[in-house]
C-alpha cells in the first residue's frame, strides 16, 4: 500500500503541472475558432464590448476563421485586410474603425 502511494503522489504532480501546461496561455489569448469572421466581430465587440477598432485587430489576429488558421484571413496588407472586414461585417463597424483596425493588426502582425 505504502509503494501505492509514494507512486501516486509523484504522478498526481507530474499530471497536474502537464495538465496546467495545456492551459489557456494564462488569460493572454483566446483562440476559439468561428466559424465566420462577422460571428468573431459580434462577440469581441457586441459581447465583450472592445471598441469596433481593436474587435477587427483581435478576430484578424487571434482566431481562426472559417477553415483557415488564425492570422490569415485578413491578409498581408492593410488594403486586403481593410476590404476583407468590410465585407465581412457589414455595417457594424464604420470605415474608420475598420481602417484602424487593420492598421493595427499589421503593425501587430509583424511583431
Amino acid at each position: 500500500m505504502f509503494k501505492i502511494v509514494r507512486f501516486s503522489i509523484p504522478f498526481a504532480l507530474v499530471a497536474s503541472i502537464a495538465f496546467a501546461a495545456c492551459g489557456d496561455n494564462g488569460g493572454n489569448e483566446d483562440a476559439d475558432p468561428f466559424d465566420t469572421y462577422q460571428m468573431c466581430f459580434d462577440e469581441h465587440h457586441s459581447t465583450e464590448m472592445f471598441p469596433a477598432a481593436q474587435a477587427v485587430t483581435i478576430c484578424c489576429l487571434s482566431h481562426p476563421i472559417g477553415s483557415q488558421p488564425k492570422n490569415v484571413v485578413c491578409g498581408d496588407t492593410a488594403a486586403s485586410c481593410e476590404t476583407y472586414v468590410t465585407s465581412n461585417v457589414g455595417s457594424d463597424a464604420g470605415s474608420a474603425d475598420i481602417n484602424a483596425g487593420c492598421t493595427d493588426y499589421i503593425t501587430q502582425r509583424g511583431m
